[in-house]
């Protein structure tokens, strides 16, 4: 019986891990868990408001630096700051509170969102209303004085919310400065269109900018779910490939135990039998059977020992891979009684574990079948090193027809496709009854 396998190893064990920015602290690819979806983004909306809150104190300073540095007296009263300064500290101590990872909810976001936007268009502009214009407080400087602030307030709707919230944010924002600006409009006084004008252009930055953000939000969160769906995908693939494990080395220990135990105890009871009818009849010849009983269970004893010895540990974390492919095929051929031609190189170069366990169980069951069920007289083995990696098993046995295997009881062929078929390489089976097998394996890149 002859067997060829071709087999190519691009075996990786790849753990497949996804991170997009560190700001939106995404999970690890092989670690998501839908049961803590929320608490990600809980933590990444909490650290974006640490951060608003923190960059409306930094920008009040700054402001506050401009008017004392550069006007002989400041555009905003310190109310202005006094008042917009607090809020924003109160933002950042509730952020940063403990307990609040835990209560953070949406009308949180969104009473945050209108301090931020509403509070400095209010006091902004209550604030200049008694002064006497210049240029320094015109409606102009106050929009463009603003627009940091309203920046932050758009940044957290867009990150939050749909676009629709984006285009009701900024309209609001729109109407109430414009209502304010008219508000402070005196006959007589400066025409109202420079600032609607800059009020307008504002507006449609902020729709730009919300869309562009809305836009990458929306892309990450579907990113997010792919990752998720991926995930589970790759635990059910898992999950799958350890039921095929364990259910093809099921099968292994099965064929072993018929291979070893089940023939010997059937060939044992036959004789017993034997023994039994000849006992009373003829004593000699009885005896002759006892003794022939006797030497076939001392041998399915040792073959039953070597079964169990293979099945408890493989032999390539004792030998390597050289040295468990010459023992297996040395001590099959010495149990069956074969001319063993035996190929192997003294040194291998460095294989992927995967890549060794499946030329060394393919190559242990191509010669099982050999030994077990071909009633071949010769058994080659060779592994050669070219283009890679290629392993050949041949006998000269009474061979198959492999596209009928599976009928006529050679079910180890399917295990092999399988392993063939796991670690990316290509199986190829040759057979024709009364003409023997080839196996070939062949590996390409197997380093």
């Amino acid at each position: 019986m002859t067997f060829v396998m071709i087999g190519r190893d691009r075996c990786h064990c790849a753990r497949a891990e996804s991170m997009i920015a560190d700001t939106w602290q995404l999970p690890c690819f092989c670690d998501i868990n839908p049961d803590m979806a929320e608490h990600p983004t809980q933590r990444d909306m909490l650290r974006l408001l640490q951060l608003t809150a923190g960059l409306w104190l930094g920008y009040l300073l700054m402001l506050l630096a401009i008017d004392q540095t550069f006007y002989p007296r400041p555009v905003f009263p310190p109310v202005f700051y006094w008042i917009n300064g607090l809020c924003a500290l109160a933002v950042l101590g509730l952020t940063l509170w403990r307990h609040s990872w835990n209560w953070i909810a949406d009308i949180f976001v969104r009473s945050i969102i209108a301090l931020l936007s509403v509070l400095p268009i209010l006091t902004a502009n209550l604030a200049v209303l008694p002064l006497p214009p210049t240029q320094a407080n015109g409606p102009e400087a106050i929009t463009l004085r603003l627009t940091p602030l309203l920046l932050m307030a758009l940044i957290l709707t867009a990150w939050r919310y749909a676009f629709s919230y984006v285009i009701m944010f900024s309209w609001i924002a729109a109407v109430l400065m414009i209502v304010l600006q008219v508000s402070r409009f005196r006959p007589g006084g400066p025409s109202l269109a420079p600032p609607l004008t800059v009020i307008l252009i504002q507006t449609l930055m902020f729709l730009v900018v919300g869309y562009l953000i809305s836009a990458l939000i929306q892309r990450l969160e579907e990113q997010r779910r792919s990752l998720a769906q991926a995930n589970a995908r790759l635990a059910d693939y898992a999950s799958t490939l350890e039921e095929l494990t364990i259910s093809r080395e099921r099968n292994r220990m099965a064929r072993e135990l018929h291979d070893t135990l089940a023939h010997t105890l059937s060939a044992l009871s036959v004789q017993l039998e034997t023994v039994k009818a000849y006992w009373g009849v003829d004593p000699p010849a009885a005896q002759q059977m006892l003794d022939r009983s006797l030497d076939a269970t001392r041998s399915g004893l040792q073959e039953t020992r070597r079964a169990l010895k293979s099945l408890r540990a493989s032999p390539l974390d004792d030998l390597g891979l050289t040295l468990a492919l010459r023992q297996m095929a040395t001590e099959a051929a010495e149990r069956s009684h074969l001319f063993l031609d035996l190929s192997v190189p003294e040194q291998l170069p460095v294989l992927p574990l995967a890549a060794e366990q499946c030329i060394y169980r393919i190559a242990q069951e191509a010669v099982a079948n050999a030994a077990h069920h071909a009633n071949a007289r010769l058994l080659r083995l060779h592994l050669v090193l070219a283009n890679g990696m290629t392993l050949e098993v041949t006998d000269d046995g009474v061979g198959f027809d492999p596209d009928h295997a599976s009928v006529t009881g050679h079910f180890g062929l399917a295990g092999m496709r399988e392993r063939a078929g796991m670690a990316g390489g290509e199986l190829s089976i040759i057979s024709r009854p009364g003409q023997g097998t080839v196996v070939r394996l062949t590996i390409q890149d197997a380093s």
